[in-house]
């Protein structure tokens, strides 16, 4: 059995040994470096660009500006393609602007020998603007007599409402209490190791070749073409090994451009590599959130009704726009859905950097929201919050009121019973009761979250999975999921073994993805690879399984339906399960026997047409130093229900690590943005303030296994869940030892001392 075991990951000893090839390890002679020339300013028009003085410098090929790129407008967004117009994504991104939407912005590029020259051509550019005030709250934004960011489109990017499980003011009107506060949520960073890159040529045939550290190789291929005019067949999109993308490499960045410049340098090799401080200002970050919460409760702690209304800021450009408030507000109504639901989200464009994919997708800022006001509520009530969110968390059976659809698989409850008893909450919380007063106060906090598992019905969910039994009996495994770090490589595998029935180091995967070959795949984002490809190779896997058995019947003359494949073995299940030939006699037959058989392969495509939810919880036990405006992590539990876990140590190593980015948001990240200028004050590693190991206190973490009954292998959702509650659950737990509701995020020492000092425990 290869589900569920833990299986050393397949690309294991490439990384650690350095064998791993990643996009800058891929050279071709003669390459060119590309560099942005950015504009000094977040919003205003280029009124004069002198670059002459660039282009006449020695070792400079190229220099482009906005007047020379094609006048087309492209979505940057990593969505599928929707047949459906209404349902695109926000075209608004040329290659090169004179209209300035940020800091940042590209006006201009420069292709040169290297990067040192490069660098000085850059410096050879002059540059002049007409400045216009920065749009970067949304006050300002929504003003009536606001500047339009973009001049033929509203600063309102998206708006939607909507009422579910019941009519709203009924709801409210049955409420005991009405609680109702403001809470935020800062712009954050992915920080992913590997800066975006990415390297283009031209092959024998004319086809534009784009190597590429991206999360979605087939969308960026459809991306390029339609940037640049061209068939997309005429490019090839190649992924290798990435160095991590969190959603940040879920939008089309560097293709198009790399693109461009290989096609108008009679196909020499373009390299464009961003450097760290470029990675954080120019690429993508997770957006600011603004929300009100109203929120009715019976005295028992029934929740009866729900109100949020959120603007949500993407920046500059669209990229995902207002689909990330949307994903996040559809996700949320399955956690206590037996409630009545309402939600007003609005996106706006602002002149700050671009948001667009990250971690969750939207769901850690609404959860935020919605886990801090049912403890406020928790508070008043007198109610204890474990104890309330019991009552009202999802079950098995229930009906999603967003969707209608029942809840297939849910062990939220006993998620929540397995954190309480593991963190000890009930003797800990009676133990701090003394603990209140003081420099140092201790408490315990609680967040649950909900969430999906792909797109499904928002988009289309299609993956590709082709397996070839190979001359000695072992297999090749190809599909389009893209393994970004997550594991999917090594979960194929296993997937793969699992249903052949044959060892999985017998199972080769082809981990790079090439356009040109590789089956047809949307990306990895949404936590979808496992469950998506999962019923690609299932089907995959299955199919070569019973070409197998029936090639087997014509060699042996047993019955196929008498044949099983056990190991490396061909067996007879009617005779004990006797050997009656080695997989590997039966591949070389069917290679190589003159008469009889063929290559067995199976190559398949599926559309998958369910969204399976995940559940879990954060259970958080804190020391809050008030002098210091400090707070420590004294033991944190992620508890999660993501069905069938696949492998427990690759499980383990998501959940940890989404742990990490949730305490990183909880307690220090933010891109600080002057609200004057949209400056950005902070775009580097040595002042945005991602933790480090020596800032992660010890993760813990468990499963509650549900079998889900939509998954070919009764898994669903885990890639992404793990960083929604920790930063709710780190909330509550200081206002559990403080008193003290802080309502934004990060609480940093900065935001606490100002809690603090407001509410007295700070003295002059």
């Amino acid at each position: 059995m290869a589900v569920g075991d833990r299986v050393d990951r397949v690309d294991a000893i490439a990384k650690v040994t350095g064998k791993a090839r990643y996009t800058d390890d891929f050279f071709r002679p003669g390459t060119l470096v590309a560099k942005y020339l950015r504009s000094s300013i977040a919003h205003g028009r280029v009124t004069g660009l002198s670059v002459e003085k660039a282009r006449e410098l020695e070792g400079v090929e190229a220099v482009f500006t906005y007047e020379d790129v094609p006048p087309i407008k492209v979505a940057t967004a990593g969505h599928p393609y929707s047949l459906d117009p209404a349902h695109a994504d926000v075209a608004d991104k040329l290659l090169l602007t004179d209209r300035i939407k940020h800091l940042g912005d590209e006006i201009a590029i420069v292709v040169a020998e290297n990067e040192l020259i490069a660098d000085e051509a850059l410096a050879l550019v002059e540059v002049e603007y007409e400045e216009y005030p920065a749009l970067t709250t949304p006050e300002k934004i929504l003003a009536p007599d606001a500047r339009k960011i973009h001049e033929d489109s509203s600063n309102v990017v998206g708006e939607h409402q909507y009422e579910c499980g019941g009519k709203l003011d009924e709801a409210f009107e049955l409420a005991d209490l009405i609680h109702e506060e403001q809470y935020y949520t800062a712009m954050v960073q992915h920080v992913h190791l590997e800066n975006h890159t990415a390297l283009a040529y031209m092959d024998d045939l004319d086809h534009i070749v784009v190597i590429s550290s991206t999360q979605i190789p087939h969308i960026a291929r459809r991306v390029v073409g339609q940037a640049l005019g061209i068939p997309w067949g005429r490019v090839r999109v190649i992924k290798p090994y990435i160095g991590g993308g969190f959603g940040n490499k879920q939008d089309v960045i560097l293709e198009p451009m790399v693109a461009f410049l290989t096609s108008k340098l009679d196909g020499q090799p373009v390299r464009l590599t961003l450097s760290r401080e470029e990675c954080m200002l120019c690429t993508r970050n997770r957006h600011p959130m603004d929300f009100e919460v109203k929120l009715g409760m019976k005295e028992d702690g029934t929740a009866v009704a729900r109100m949020v209304d959120v603007i949500s800021m993407t920046g500059g450009y669209a990229s995902h726009g207002h689909s990330i408030v949307a994903a996040g507000g559809s996700k949320s109504c399955l956690l206590y859905p037996r409630m009545t639901i309402g939600y007003h989200a609005r996106t706006l464009y602002a002149n700050i950097p671009v948001g667009g994919a990250m971690r969750a997708y939207g769901s850690p800022q609404i959860t935020f929201a919605i886990e801090s006001a049912m403890d406020d509520a928790a508070r008043k009530l007198g109610v204890d919050p474990v104890e309330m969110r019991i009552k009202n968390a999802a079950r098995q059976g229930d009906i999603n009121p967003f969707s209608k659809l029942p809840i297939s698989s849910c062990g939220l409850v006993e998620c929540l019973e397995k954190g309480r008893s593991l963190i000890r909450w009930d003797e800990k919380r009676e133990d701090y009761r003394n603990h209140k007063s003081g420099k140092i106060r201790y408490g315990l906090g609680v967040a649950c979250f909900s969430y999906g598992t792909g797109t499904y019905p928002v988009c289309v969910e299609i993956a590709g999975a082709r397996i070839i039994l190979n001359q000695d009996g072992s297999i090749h495994v190809q599909t389009g999921a893209t393994e970004i770090g997550q594991g999917s490589d090594t979960a194929v595998a296993q997937m793969a073994a699992k249903t052949l029935g044959i060892p999985v180091e017998n199972v080769h995967i082809v981990s790079t993805q090439d356009t040109d070959v590789t089956p047809f795949d949307t990306g990895a984002y949404a936590s979808r690879q496992a469950y998506v490809v999962g019923n690609a190779v299932y089907k995959a896997a299955t199919e070569l399984k019973q070409k197998i058995l029936d090639y087997a019947a014509l060699l042996t003359g047993f019955p196929a339906a008498s044949l099983d494949l056990k190991g490396e073995s061909i067996v007879n299940i009617t005779d004990n399960n006797t050997s009656v030939i080695s997989l590997n006699d039966l591949a070389l037959s069917s290679y190589y026997d003159k008469e009889k058989g063929g290559q067995l392969t199976a190559d398949v495509s599926h559309k998958t047409t369910t969204n399976a939810p995940s559940f879990g919880c954060t259970f958080v036990d804190v020391a809050v130093d008030i002098p210091l405006c400090k707070v420590t992590i004294n033991e944190i539990y992620n508890i999660h229900d993501s069905g069938v876990i696949i492998n427990p140590v690759m499980a383990k190593g998501q959940v940890e690590g989404g742990m990490a980015m949730g305490i990183g948001a909880a307690l220090s990240e933010q891109v600080l943005i002057d609200q004057e200028t949209g400056r950005v004050h902070n775009n580097n590693m040595l002042d945005y303030k991602v933790p480090t190991f020596t800032d992660v206190p010890d993760i813990h973490h468990d499963f509650v296994e549900t079998v889900e009954p939509t998954a070919s292998y009764g898994n669903k959702s885990l890639g992404e869940p793990p960083i929604i509650s920790p930063p709710p659950a780190i909330r509550n737990a200081i206002l559990d030892a403080t008193g003290v509701a802080v309502n934004e995020l990060p609480m940093s020492p900065q935001v606490l001392f100002k809690a603090f000092k407001s509410h007295g425990l700070l003295k002059p």
